[in-house]
């Protein structure tokens, strides 16, 4: 597993009353997207630009929670700069849809409360994480769409753009090949998918000083989605979830299997209620009940005793973990 360890100010010379907050069980798991992710395919340039990322991502996630700050702040900041990286399919990097635009989604749950926030079908928005905050803290429900998404996000002063902000050439060049592959067809729900069309998001999971949990997640969605498809990714029990008493989860994958399986809370349910460590739960969800049925993903997660870990069927995920007991640590394949 490739270790990366951060500055000392991460790990090491804290001040005092830093140091304090670092002996509590602190920690933050990131994930960018799940799949057909292999060496083959990765020049060693576009690894270390992959590693790059998660670990700018990492930095500033943790530094957050070592000043004494909520795991849900940490997480925001870690999935926002996630957002900006054109590398990882969210916020600048966002896939494209069938006709040539990006439609974005994003959530966010708070392990202490249970207040959720979800914004799905977003296409201005340049965070759309932050907006799922505001629609969890500053409004009385829990998911809002498109067209009054983004009349909330204005009425908030979130920063909005023009669609064409989130276009990268890799990823419109992504859309060609399937297009070229699967044919004009007349109905998308006649597509077979190919699962390197499916895969991509973006999320973090933490817990903080006072161990709170907390998880966010954001996407682009599937490559070449019409009518207006939602994944999992903005729905609380699917693609996220966060409860102080068992764990919080954030999942990358086939989204269709992830809402069809509930599939965070059912991880957070078997720590709740069989007593599970959050790794074997997450392991028996994501290989004993998607995989058998064709659901391809991973999940990051962490328990209320600061246990940080993940599972995924793919042949690799995007991914790093840090925490008081844990180094910080950025993988991308499944033998890492």
């Amino acid at each position: 597993m490739r270790k990366t360890l951060m500055a000392a100010a991460l790990t090491t010379g804290l001040s005092a009353g830093t140091a304090a907050v670092a002996e509590t069980p602190i920690g933050l798991v990131i994930h960018g997207g799940a799949g057909t992710i292999e060496r083959a395919n990765l020049s060693p340039e576009q690894e270390q630009a992959y590693h790059d990322g998660l670990r700018l991502a990492l930095e500033q996630g943790y530094a957050i929670l070592q000043a004494g700050g909520s795991s849900l702040d940490a997480a925001i900041k870690a999935v926002t700069i996630l957002e900006d990286n054109p590398l990882f399919n969210a916020g600048k990097g966002a896939v494209y849809t069938w006709d040539e635009r990006h439609e974005l989604d994003a959530s966010i749950m708070d392990g202490a409360t249970l207040n959720a926030g979800a914004v799905a079908g977003v296409s201005t928005v340049k965070n759309p994480i932050l907006l799922a905050h505001k629609v969890m803290t500053e409004s009385v429900h829990v998911m809002l769409s498109g067209a009054g998404a983004e009349q909330f996000a204005a009425e908030k002063g979130l920063e909005q753009v023009d669609n064409s902000y989130f276009n990268t050439e890799f990823r419109y060049e992504a859309l060609k090949r399937m297009k070229a592959a699967e044919g004009a067809l007349p109905h998308q729900a006649g597509l077979t998918r190919d699962p390197n069309w499916q895969m991509g998001t973006v999320g973090a999971v933490a817990i903080d000083s006072n161990g709170n949990l907390a998880a966010a997640t954001s996407t682009g969605g599937m490559t070449g989605k019409r009518y207006g498809r939602i994944g999992d990714a903005p729905i609380i029990g699917a693609g996220n979830y966060a409860d102080n008493s068992s764990c919080a989860v954030s999942a990358t994958g086939h989204g269709e299997y992830f809402i069809r399986y509930q599939v965070a809370s059912d991880i957070c349910a078997r720590v709740k209620y069989q007593g599970l460590s959050a790794k074997a739960a997450a392991d028996a969800v994501i290989k004993d009940v998607l995989l058998p049925v064709g659901g391809t993903g991973g999940v990051i997660v962490v328990d209320a005793n600061g246990e940080l870990s993940w599972s995924f069927n793919t042949p690799g995920m995007y991914r790093g973990k840090i925490g008081s007991n844990q180094p910080a640590l950025t993988a991308i394949f499944a033998d890492d």
